[in-house]
Order: C-alpha cells, then sequence, then structure tokens
C-alpha cells in the first residue's frame, strides 16, 4: 500500500491566467516534469509571488517580505512549506518552522505559503493525495476532467517559455 502521507517536492513553474475566470493560477510542477498542479489565487497574492519570481524589490516591505524578517529576526527557519490538503475545491497548506529546536506547523493558505517559501528558499511540497485528487476535477469549475482533457494535456506539457511576464 502506497503511503498516503507522501509529499512530492514541486517548485512554481509560473504564473498565468485562467481564460474563463480571469483569476490568477500559480502553475506547480514537480522536479521531474511530470507532474503539475493548478492553484487558483487572488490577485494581490499572484502579485506577491510574481515580485519575487522577477525579485523585484519594493521600497517598503510587502507582507510576505515581512513574515520572512520576523523568521529571521526571532531565529525561526522554514523547513518547508506543504500545500497538504484539498477540501471542497479549496487547497489547503502548512508552513514548517523550526523554533528554538522545536518544530512548529503553521496553518496557512497555499499562495502565502508558497510566496514566503520563496523568499526564504524553502522547498515547497505537495502531499500526492492533493496531485491525486486535484486531477479528477477542474477546481476552477468543480467538473470532472477525463483523462485525456484538453486541460490536463496543458498542464502535463506546460513549460516556462509559455508564460509571459505577469503585470505587476
Amino acid at each position: 500500500m502506497e503511503n498516503e502521507n507522501q509529499r512530492i517536492e514541486m517548485k512554481v513553474e509560473g504564473l498565468t491566467l485562467d481564460p474563463v475566470t480571469n483569476m490568477p493560477i500559480i502553475i506547480l510542477k514537480d522536479l521531474e516534469g511530470k507532474r503539475a498542479l493548478p492553484i487558483w489565487v487572488g490577485i494581490f497574492e499572484a502579485n506577491a509571488i510574481a515580485l519575487e519570481m522577477e525579485k523585484i524589490t519594493t521600497p517598503r516591505p510587502m507582507t510576505h517580505d515581512l513574515i520572512k524578517n520576523i523568521f529571521d529576526g526571532v531565529d525561526a527557519v522554514v523547513n518547508y512549506v506543504c500545500v497538504n490538503d484539498l477540501k471542497d475545491n479549496t487547497f489547503y497548506a502548512l508552513i514548517s518552522l523550526m523554533v528554538a529546536g522545536m518544530e512548529v506547523t503553521i496553518d496557512s493558505r497555499p499562495s502565502d505559503a508558497i510566496a514566503v517559501a520563496l523568499r526564504v528558499r524553502a522547498p515547497i511540497l505537495v502531499a500526492k493525495k492533493v496531485i491525486d485528487e486535484a486531477r479528477s476535477f477542474d477546481v476552477s469549475t468543480g467538473s470532472v476532467i477525463g483523462e485525456n482533457d484538453q486541460w490536463k494535456n496543458w498542464l502535463d506539457n506546460i513549460k516556462p517559455s509559455d508564460f509571459g511576464k505577469m503585470d505587476q
């Protein structure tokens, strides 16, 4: 029996817009490039991720920069972030910290966890069960996706060059 707690390391492949809803989508892809996971997010969260991906500094710390600064200030180290659950078309995540020799986990929205992970260079993990569950339906509409669906094929074959720069 496969370990239901198995986690797969992924990276942010890029950001794009859902052509139907015009909502930003973070595309996570595993390190082997075999699996992709789209996560719909808000425009502000997508902007925070895009700023870090493009290495754009702001005159004052943005929220995720502040979180990084707090972690640095209290000598907390981010072990990893993990998209660990999917319930009612909503993704859940946690941030794992090492603080004073103890592991602490903090509930988070995936977009916030990913924005923090990018800033502190922490691994982004996704529970295998989340990837398996997300594969069976389209998060934007809740409709079932067939194995040969055009959307699934697009996600499986997406390349970094397919993404343009997101408006800042």
